[in-house]
């Protein structure tokens, strides 16, 4: 199984990508489940979310307290503890950010980390600060092994429309892969 946690804002569209990854996965015949995380129900809150992708069935219904992958959807969200908290030792971290990896204070057991301005990708294609779609762009290229691409845009599409599968499609190619030793 492998399990990851989602970390945004009120108003990114976390939930929504975390959906649309859901129905990916079961559209490819493997099991999924996403339980979201509210605190203030506001927009700019911090919100969180727990996903897992599995071949068999889901039985587990509890938060991801060690997750293989942490999404991150606004970087201001980095420097709270519980951002990285559980982190797995070879942990992959995919961040919406225009900062280098060097601005970056990042813990010894991300190993991959995956940096995208999907803020002003969204912009730019969408003309919506949203950035949930290009994050799923981003998401796909560092998870190929879990989440069928093709599929995800196809679902993009039929959820948000040509434009945020252009700006899931610009996030893909223009993520920067990084492995810190």
């Amino acid at each position: 199984m492998i399990e990851l946690r989602f970390h945004g804002r009120g108003g990114q569209g976390l939930v929504k990508a975390a959906q649309i990854i859901v129905s990916s996965v079961i559209d490819t015949g493997k099991y999924a489940q996403f339980i979201p995380f509210f605190g203030v129900e506001r927009k700019g809150s911090p919100v969180f979310g727990f996903l897992r992708i599995d071949d068999k069935d889901i039985r587990i219904k509890t938060q991801v307290y060690t997750p293989k992958v942490l999404v991150v959807f606004d970087d201001t969200l980095l420097s709270m503890e519980k951002t990285f908290k559980g982190l797995q030792e070879d942990g992959v971290v995919i961040i919406n950010t225009k900062k280098s990896i060097k601005e970056l204070e990042l813990p010894k057991n991300a190993k991959e980390v995956y940096l995208v301005d999907a803020t002003g990708i969204a912009i730019e294609n969408i003309k919506r600060n949203i950035p949930n779609t290009t994050m799923l762009g981003a998401f796909a290229n560092a998870c190929k092994d879990f989440i069928n691409w093709d599929i995800l845009k196809q679902n993009i599409e039929t959820k948000f429309g040509e434009a945020n599968v252009k700006s899931a499609k610009v996030a893909y190619e223009k993520v920067q892969k990084y492995n810190l030793d």
